[in-house]
C-alpha cells in the first residue's frame, strides 16, 4: 500500500514514537534510514529500534530530509510492517488524548492501535464497499429536529446532537439499533464514513444486525476487545484500507481508522463500560468529540438517560437535543407505578413469600397471561450481602474483614475478599450468632419467583451467565442491571426491585445511575398503550426523590439538568475539571510542590486514599497513601494537565522510587 503522503523514499531521516512507558522519553526520536529500508519505513509503520541498549517497538510518524540532533544517528533496525497503521488523524488524537489527560502519547497508542497480526495481513483482500442510497428516515421523522438533522449527514456537514431515544415498545423497526443504522447509513450516503461505539457485546450483536438490514452484508465490521487476535486485526485493517466505512464496536473502536470519517456515534454515555480503565483512563465520548473536531465529523450521543456531562454539552449549545415531544415519549413508554412499602400479607400470601410488594405481585401476576416480565434485581448471586440478625450490624470477615454473602441456599457464609469459609459466625458488637440477608441477590429472587409463581419458567440473565433474547411466551425473567435480555415483542410488565440499592451508592453519579438503569430496563416493555406496567419497589413511595419523579415522568433531561445546577454551586465535576493525585505523604508533597499551582488551581486535601481493591490480608496492608484533589475551571484545564505532565516527567527522570497515581476526571474523586 503506497504510503499517505505520496512517497518519501529520498529522506534519509526518520522520526518514531517509541513504545516507552517512561514520561520523561514521551517524545519522537530521530533514526537514520538504511537505503534498503528506505521504500518500507513509510510515516504509520511498525519499526524495531535500538533504545537504551534494547530492541524496542515503534512507529514512524514522519520523514524528513535533515535532523534536529547534531550528532550521530542510530539506524533503524528493521520494518515489522510497511503496513501504515498509525493515520495522522489517529496520531493526532492520541495526543491530544494524553495532553488532556496528563499521561503518555505510548499509554495512548497501547489503546489505539491493536497487535499486528502477519496473516491477517498479507491474506486480507478487496474492494471498497458501494456507497448506499440514503434510507428513509423512518422513526427519525418523528422526533423534533431528526429529519434536520438527516438532513445535514446526508449533505455531507457535521452536525452535533443529544439523542433521547423513544422506547420502541418492542418494535425492532422503532428500536435505538435501527435508528442508529440509519443514521449510519444515511452518512455513507455522503461518501463519508461512521463510527459507533456501544458499551458491550450484545449492544455490538444488535447494531450489527440493524446495520446488515439496512446496508446489507460486507458493508460494515465488528471490532471488540473480545474478537480474536487475527479476527480484530482483519476488520481493522478493512478500515484501514478503505475497504469498508462503516465500524460498530465496543470501546475498542473509538480509535478506528474509519476513512472521511463523517459520523460518530456513542450510545449510553452514563454506562462504566465506555470508561477506559487503564491510563491514561479516557471516556469514549472525549475521545470520539476529539476526533469529531479534528477531522470535521457529525457526533451523535445517544440513550435513554442523559449523562451530567452531555447535559453540560447541551446546555453550553454545543449538543441540541433531538427527541420526541413529552406527550408521545410518555406514550411509547410503559406506565409507571410505585409499589408501597412493606406487604399486604393478609391478601397476598404469595407475594409476602417472595419478598415482593403486594401491588408488584398482582402486576406480575395478570401480565404473565400475556408474555414475559422482567425483574430487574440490583445484585448478582444469591446473598451477596449479610448483617447480623440481632443487632444489623455488616457480617465481615474475621481473617480480611471482607464483606460477608451466601452463594447457595445451603452454602456456609464465605468472604467475598479472601474466600474464606465462616462456619461459626460471631458478631463483634452483640455476640450474636445469626445471620441475615441485607441484600438479596439474582439467584435468590429467582428461587423465591419460582415458588410464588409455580409453573412459571424462570430465566436468569447476570454475569457469567447472560441471556440475549427471549420469547413472546408468559416467563420471568430475572436479571442484573445492563443483562437484561430483549424480549421477542417487549416484555408484558417489567419489576425494578430494590430501589434503595441503585440510590444508597456511595457514588456521586448515584441518581443519575439509577434512572438510567430503571429506564435501560423499563424501556424495554410494550407501549402503554398496550397495558404495559412499570413497578418501582423500595423506594419512597411519593415524588421527593428526584430520580423517582424523573422516572415516572420519563425525563431524564430534567434530572440531568437538575444535578448540573447543584453542582455548579459546589463546584463539583464537570462543572469544573478535578485531578486527583495518590500517593505515599512524602511524595504527594514532593509531586504537588512540583506541579507548582497557580492561582486558578485549587487544592483540597491531603485525606486518606481509597485501600486498592481486591483481597486484603491481616500482615499485608500496603502503606498508606493519602490523596490530593487539584480543581479548575474548564479554561484552565490544559494548564493544570500541562504541569502535571511535566511533573510525572521530572520525577521520571529522577527515577524516583515512588509512584505517584495521577488521574484527571477521576469518578470517584468526591467520594
Amino acid at each position: 500500500m503506497p504510503p499517505a503522503g505520496g512517497t518519501t523514499q529520498g529522506d534519509p531521516i526518520a522520526e518514531v514514537l517509541v513504545d516507552l512507558p517512561l514520561a520523561h522519553l514521551d517524545r519522537p526520536f530521530e533514526y537514520s534510514v538504511p537505503d534498503e529500508l528506505a521504500a518500507t519505513a513509510v510515516p504509520g509503520a511498525r519499526v524495531r529500534v535500538r533504545f537504551a541498549g534494547q530492541d524496542v517497538d515503534g512507529f514512524v510518524i514522519a520523514r524528513k530530509e535533515q535532523p534536529e540532533h547534531q550528532g550521530r544517528l542510530a539506524p533503524l533496525r528493521r520494518v515489522v510492517s510497511p503496513e501504515p497503521v498509525l493515520t495522522p488523524a489517529v496520531l493526532d488524537t492520541c495526543r491530544e488524548v494524553a495532553r488532556a489527560r496528563a499521561g503518555t502519547v505510548s499509554d495512548v497508542l497501547r489503546l489505539a492501535v491493536p497487535p499486528r497480526h502477519a496473516t491477517a495481513e498479507r491474506n486480507l483482500s478487496g474492494e471498497p464497499a458501494p456507497t448506499p442510497p440514503r434510507p428513509d428516515p423512518g422513526p427519525w421523522g418523528e422526533l423534533r429536529a431528526g429529519d434536520a438533522f438527516l438532513r445535514h449527514l446526508a449533505e455531507g456537514r457535521s452536525p452535533h446532537a443529544c439523542w433521547q431515544a423513544t422506547p420502541s415498545g418492542g418494535d425492532p423497526e422503532r428500536d435505538w439499533p435501527h435508528l442508529l443504522a440509519v443514521a449510519a447509513a444515511t452518512t455513507l450516503s455522503s461518501g463519508r464514513g461512521a463510527l459507533l461505539v456501544v458499551p458491550d457485546h450484545r449492544d455490538v450483536d444488535r447494531v450489527d444486525a440493524a446495520l446488515t438490514a439496512v446496508l446489507g452484508k460486507g458493508s460494515h465490521v465488528r471490532l471488540t476487545a473480545a474478537q480474536g487476535p487475527q479476527a480484530r486485526y482483519t476488520a481493522w485493517l478493512k478500515v484501514l484500507r478503505g475497504h469498508v466505512r462503516c465500524v460498530v464496536g465496543t470501546r475498542a473502536a473509538m480509535f478506528a481508522p474509519v476513512q472521511d470519517l463523517g459520523l460518530v456515534s456513542w450510545w449510553d454515555d452514563g454506562d462504566d463500560l465506555l470508561a477506559e480503565p487503564r491510563a491514561p483512563y479516557p471516556h469514549v465520548r472525549d475521545v470520539l468529540l476529539a476526533r469529531a473536531r479534528r477531522e470535521g465529523a457529525a457526533a451523535l450521543a445517544g440513550g435513554f438517560a442523559r449523562s451530567v456531562e452531555v447535559q453540560r454539552l447541551v446546555e453550553a449549545g454545543a449538543m441540541p437535543v433531538v427527541a420526541a415531544d413529552p406527550v408521545a415519549l410518555r406514550r411509547a413508554a410503559p406506565r409507571v407505578v410505585l409499589a408501597g412499602e412493606g406487604h399486604e400479607q393478609e391478601r397476598d400470601a404469595a407475594a409476602a413469600s417472595a419478598h415482593l410488594p403486594s401491588l408488584a405481585w398482582r402486576t406480575a401476576k395478570k401480565a404473565l397471561d400475556s408474555g414475559p416480565v422482567l425483574v430487574q434485581v440490583p445484585r448478582r448471586g444469591y446473598a451477596p450481602s449479610l448483617s447480623c440478625q440481632d443487632c444489623r450490624a455488616p457480617a465481615r470477615c474475621p481473617v480480611c474483614h471482607g464483606p460477608l454473602g451466601l452463594g447457595g441456599r445451603d452454602a456456609a457464609p464465605r468472604c467475598r475478599w479472601c474466600g474464606a469459609t465462616v462456619a461459626r459466625y460471631e458478631c463483634p458488637e452483640c455476640e450474636g450468632s445469626r445471620l441475615r440477608s441485607s441484600v438479596v441477590g439474582a439467584r435468590r429472587t429467582a428461587e423465591e419467583l419460582g415458588r410464588a409463581f409455580p409453573g412459571v419458567p424462570v430465566i436468569t440473565s447476570g454475569s457469567g451467565e447472560v441471556v440475549g433474547r427471549v420469547g413472546s411466551r408468559p416467563a420471568l425473567v430475572i436479571a442484573t442491571p445492563g443483562a437484561e435480555p430483549v424480549a421477542e415483542s417487549g416484555y408484558a410488565a417489567v419489576l425494578l426491585l430494590d430501589a434503595w440499592a441503585s440510590l444508597d451508592r456511595p457514588d456521586l453519579d448515584a441518581s443519575l445511575e439509577a434512572l438510567r438503569r430503571w429506564l435501560g430496563a423499563a424501556a424495554l416493555a410494550r407501549a402503554a398503550s398496550s397495558g404495559a406496567v412499570a413497578v418501582l419497589c423500595g423506594a419512597p413511595t411519593d415524588l421527593t426523590v428526584p430520580p423517582v419523579e424523573a422516572l415516572v415522568r420519563w425525563d431524564p433531561g430534567w434530572l440531568a439538568a437538575r444535578e448540573l445546577a447543584e453542582r455548579r454551586e459546589l463546584s463539583l465535576p464537570p462543572a469544573v475539571v478535578m485531578a486527583s493525585l495518590d500517593a505515599e505523604r512524602h511524595a504527594l508533597a514532593d509531586a504537588v510542590a512540583a506541579v507548582g499551582l497557580a492561582d486558578t488551581v485549587e487544592r483540597l486535601g491531603p485525606l486518606p486514599a481509597p485501600p486498592p481493591p481486591g483481597p486484603r490480608r491481616v500482615g499485608d496492608d500496603p502503606p498508606p497513601r493519602q490523596r490530593i484533589l487539584l480543581r479548575t475551571g474548564h479554561e484552565h484545564a490544559l494548564d493544570l494537565a500541562d504541569a502535571l505532565r511535566a511533573m510525572r516527567a521530572t520525577r521520571s527522570a529522577r527515577k524516583e522510587p515512588e509512584t505517584v497515581h495521577v488521574v484527571v476526571g477521576p469518578r470517584d474523586a468526591v467520594v
